[in-house]
């Protein structure tokens, strides 16, 4: 689906005080606590969409720090309108960004926690290697990861989430969790954060699975 794209959202973003400068990002590596001016742990999700999970996430845990990750800026744009009515929430920043660069942006052992949620499945087989819970994203987030960091990943994608238990076997990953219908895994769904999509999608009756994986 083409994203629509909203003139002026690229500006916006740039002046604002809660997105982190695309020049300045390199400059924060290993510096995040400094960022946040505090020595809580830190939390990313990438592919924010607009904002809600994490935003709520944030608002749940204000002795975490979050960075929502979004690499289109009229989506970003979305989630940085709720970001500016809730002027006091002090934990969460946002980084417009492609997420192959997050080696470059965090330091090893910097990341106590990656959010997936719902991510493009990039049905077509030559494009795998772009699909965020595959093995060439997972060396990536193995580099920034804590040693205790863990990764949590949810969809309604069955073949994209088939495909994500495939690569965490084969790229070495520990499965902690896993169902293929969270709503109805009492354990899993304590405490669960809805986006928007899980949302729109359980709604209409699709199950929503998830995993939670560690090196």
């Amino acid at each position: 689906m083409r994203l629509r794209n909203i003139p002026g959202s690229r500006e916006t973003i740039a002046a604002s005080d809660y997105v982190i400068s695309e020049e300045l990002l390199e400059s924060k590596r290993g510096q995040w606590k400094e960022v946040f001016g505090n020595s809580f742990p830190l939390y990313i999700e990438v592919g924010m969409g607009k904002g809600k999970f994490i935003t709520d996430l944030a608002q749940t845990w204000p002795r975490r720090n979050y960075i929502g990750i979004e690499k289109y800026s009229s989506v970003l744009l979305r989630a940085l309108e709720k970001r500016e009515t809730l002027p006091d929430l002090k934990n969460l920043y946002f980084i417009r960004m492609d997420a192959e660069d997050l080696p470059k942006i965090f330091a090893p052992g910097e990341v106590e926690g990656i959010y997936l949620n719902f991510s493009d499945p990039w049905p077509k087989d030559r494009h795998a290697k772009r699909r965020l819970p595959s093995r060439q994203f997972l060396a990536r987030y193995d580099q920034i990861l804590s040693p205790q960091g863990r990764i949590e990943f949810k969809t309604d994608n069955r073949s994209l989430f088939d495909f994500a238990l495939e690569e965490v076997k084969a790229a070495g990953w520990i499965l902690d969790a896993c169902t293929f219908d969270l709503h109805k895994d009492a354990a899993l769904c304590e405490g669960n954060v809805m986006t928007e999509y899980e949302e729109k999608f359980s709604a209409i009756g699709n199950p929503i699975h998830k995993m939670i994986v560690h090196r």
